[in-house]
């Protein structure tokens, strides 16, 4: 059963650099100028989990991301690891997007290609570790969702097999496709880049569309299409103290103790 893949691949920001990350003091949006991104390492699950089908069914396996011009090598290296088209989604009017005005994006995306069985995405992203991208998504493409996937087993007649990883046990789900999934960190082990992966992924399609292209609002996106956004952020004030008490532990026993009492966090 030969299949049409979508892998939603979000970039984020490489965790060796968040200490050079720092939020816009007026719009308080995460200012990523200049920081290298990485594939978010949930979606690099998807996108492994889309190679492992493509190697069993024949199927094809196209990324799309909603990001600035820079992300175009991560795109490029989900090509090198072998998929077989990348739409990068790139807009100065998308920056600020939400979870609600990204799926929209994503949505008019996934409309726009001529058709697809699966698309498949991390359960959560590095940055915003919201979760809400994916059921969005399904929403807004009226389709059905499953999130938390560990694993995925195809059946005949476009019946898929899939089990979820809950708190307390697994749950075993039976479906048809079309379908969206979102995967956990045991779905699989993604793969490495090769360098016949890489030099390979330079005859590849790389697209890009703007909102024009998507035929999209400009007030259904960016800022202007997100009802959450950030208020304010602070560092609380630190109260806690810390003292250091020496001696024979012994005599520190009846010290802590006193301190303690002192402090008026012990009551006897």
């Amino acid at each position: 059963m030969a299949l049409e893949i979508i892998v939603c691949m979000k970039p984020v920001p490489d965790p060796a650099h968040w200490k050079e990350l720092y939020l816009d003091p007026v719009l308080k949006t995460l200012k990523r100028e200049g920081i290298p991104s990485v594939i978010n390492p949930l979606d690099k699950h998807a996108l492994e989990e889309a190679l492992r089908l493509k190697e069993n069914t024949e199927a094809k396996v196209t990324v799309i991301s909603m990001a600035p011009p820079w992300a175009k090598a991560n795109i490029k290296e989900a090509l090198a690891l072998g998929a077989d088209q990348g739409i990068l989604l790139c807009d100065p009017l998308f920056a600020g997007s939400d979870t609600l005005a990204t799926a929209r994006v994503l949505a008019k995306a996934v409309s726009k290609l001529s058709s697809f069985d699966l698309i498949i995405m991390g359960n959560i992203s590095l940055d915003g570790s919201t979760g809400q991208v994916g059921p969005q998504l399904a929403e807004l493409l009226c389709l059905h969702g499953v999130t938390l996937v560990k694993q995925v087993h195809l059946l005949d007649n476009r019946k898929i097999r899939l089990i979820r990883k809950l708190e307390t046990e697994d749950q075993v789900i039976e479906a048809r496709i079309p379908l969206l999934l979102t995967v956990v960190k045991e779905i699989n082990t993604p793969r490495y880049t090769s360098l016949l992966g890489i030099l390979e992924a330079e005859q590849k399609e790389l697209i890009t569309w703007n909102i024009k292209d998507l035929d999209l609002d400009p007030l259904q996106v960016g800022l202007c299409g997100s009802p959450t956004q950030m208020a304010d952020i602070f560092m609380p004030e630190v109260k806690r103290r810390r003292e250091i008490l020496e001696g024979e532990p012994s005599h520190l026993v009846s010290r802590l103790l006193d301190r303690l009492k002192e402090s008026g966090s012990f009551k006897l």
